[in-house]
């Protein structure tokens, strides 16, 4: 009895592998970024990201200082990196072609904004990206504290001082196509340094 239950367990096991196997090889799941998403798909993908944010995302303070100096070098950062995908101040991505067809939709921050989120979690996101999604990771383009600089921007972008208010307001809707890379050795900044203006040009 216990062996013929076990031997249904095994052939139904091997059976689900065999039309996965065939399924995934023949085509009939689409790879298609305009394609909807599979059955526990989305599940499967928010579960690991809310796993893999408790366990490794930073729970320190961040060390990029709330000044208007940093928050302006944040929007900065957002326009030629960020932008393309989740829009600005004045609308969302859509017109650039990128954000339009991407699957699955980037979030636009100016109205989907992330300011409940600690930093700590925007940096990781940052840090890695996120997979089955068009976020990249940025750890080989940003250093550590513009990614923080990020952080700090998108946590307070909903309540922004006059001065960086009035800089995030006039980030174009057209943002760069290719937004230009940036060293990846730039020291991490301490709890009270300032990041330059605008990011440093690639070193040579």
């Amino acid at each position: 009895m216990i062996k013929s239950f076990l031997l249904g367990v095994v052939l139904t096991i091997a059976a689900i592998v065999v039309a996965l196997y065939f399924i995934i090889t023949t085509g009939t799941i689409s790879a298609g970024a305009d394609s909807g998403p599979l059955p526990l798909e989305r599940w499967a993908s928010h579960a690991l990201l809310h796993a893999a944010l408790t366990q490794e995302a930073p729970k320190e303070q961040n060390p990029v200082a709330l000044s208007d100096q940093n928050l302006i070098a944040g929007i900065q950062l957002y326009a030629q990196h960020c932008a393309i995908c989740h829009g600005t101040a004045q609308g969302d991505a859509s017109a650039s072609g990128v954000a339009k067809g991407e699957y699955p939709r980037p979030p636009q921050l100016a109205t989907d904004g992330v300011e409940d989120d600690p930093e700590g979690v925007t940096y990781w996101k940052l840090d890695h990206g996120i997979r089955w999604t068009g976020m990249p990771s940025w750890k080989d383009t940003l250093s550590e504290q513009q990614m923080w600089t990020l952080a700090l921007f998108l946590k307070h972008m909903d309540k922004l001082s006059p001065a960086a208010q009035q800089v995030w307001q006039q980030v174009t809707n057209a943002p760069p196509a290719a937004p230009a890379a940036t060293p990846s050795g730039t020291p991490p900044a301490t709890p009270s340094g300032t990041p330059p203006a605008t990011p440093p040009p690639p070193s040579s």
